[in-house]
């Protein structure tokens, strides 16, 4: 069995800069990646049979994002290896934090790898864009500035930094949030980097906020906490975020919560965990 971690990321800011005729949005924002993982463990079958050993309440094991990966992987290789996964959650479902899509891209490279396909990561980057706009990312490795529908990638470097994640009791719906007739989608496009991640914002929140009051209330608390540079939502959320330049800082903002309020520190990292393997794969 080979253990394989699949890590959360957080949308630094999120524009919404137009739309195409297809209906997907266009998007500008900064992906990072956070010390805070779901963890996949694989053991190569011989049977051309892929199992999920671990299903998640509520998710038909066919549209699981890991076995549609690994289907998919398979059917593109055209090879008659299997395998058996073992998903370990952490990272909450419909956070905005991207767990899903994590969870199919580290399946992508763990079986480039363990199948010896040898993929290209540019090949393993258009596999992930059929299973989501967010998976992407986590193939290309490193944190990114992202255009397009969110596969246009380009690396960029952020300082150090640690994050306290709060989770709202609410599962906000991706889809109806982009659908919205509030939601405004004429953001002007930043120009390409230098920017500075501090002077954006998150295009969704507003939205999100006012149909989700418990998102509106961690967000303010969020908000009036000291020594943070940003304070915003991730994503489409539910999921709302403050980064502090330490790990003391935001270890003492954890503190303070309320007890209702669940949350967890991570520490931002300048590239996924899987990053060196895929260079040597």
């Amino acid at each position: 069995m080979h253990t394989f971690q699949a890590p959360a990321k957080l949308n630094l800011f999120l524009h919404v800069v137009g739309r195409r005729p297809d209906g997907y949005h266009l998007l500008q924002t900064v992906f990072r990646f956070l010390d805070f993982s779901d963890e996949l463990s694989l053991q190569v079958r011989d049977d051309g049979v892929i199992k999920l050993h671990t299903p998640i309440a509520g998710v038909p094991e066919e549209q699981d994002l890991c076995v549609r990966a690994a289907k998919l992987l398979q059917q593109r290789a055209g090879i008659q290896a299997g395998v058996d996964i073992h998903l370990k959650k952490q990272i909450p479902m419909g956070g905005g934090l991207g767990g899903g899509s994590s969870d199919a891209a580290t399946t992508l490279l763990a079986l480039n790898h363990l199948w010896s396909l040898h993929w290209s990561r540019e090949r393993l980057l258009e596999l992930g864009l059929l299973l989501g706009a967010d998976v992407p990312v986590f193939i290309f490795g490193r944190n990114a500035f992202a255009q397009g529908i969110g596969e246009q990638l380009a690396a960029i470097d952020l300082p150090p930094a640690w994050y306290l994640v709060l989770v709202p009791p609410a599962h906000v719906s991706t889809a109806e949030v982009f659908n919205n007739k509030e939601l405004t989608r004429n953001t002007l496009p930043i120009k390409i980097p230098p920017f500075s991640v501090y002077q954006g914002h998150n295009d969704l929140e507003s939205v999100v906020c006012r149909a989700y009051p418990e998102v509106a209330q961690y967000l303010e608390w969020l908000k009036q906490l000291e020594n943070t540079t940003i304070a915003a939502m991730s994503g489409s959320g539910a999921c709302v975020f403050a980064e502090f330049a330490t790990e003391n800082e935001a270890y003492a903002a954890l503190r303070q919560r309320p007890d209702t309020m669940r949350g967890f520190v991570a520490k931002g990292l300048d590239q996924h965990p899987m990053h060196d393997l895929m260079e040597c794969s």
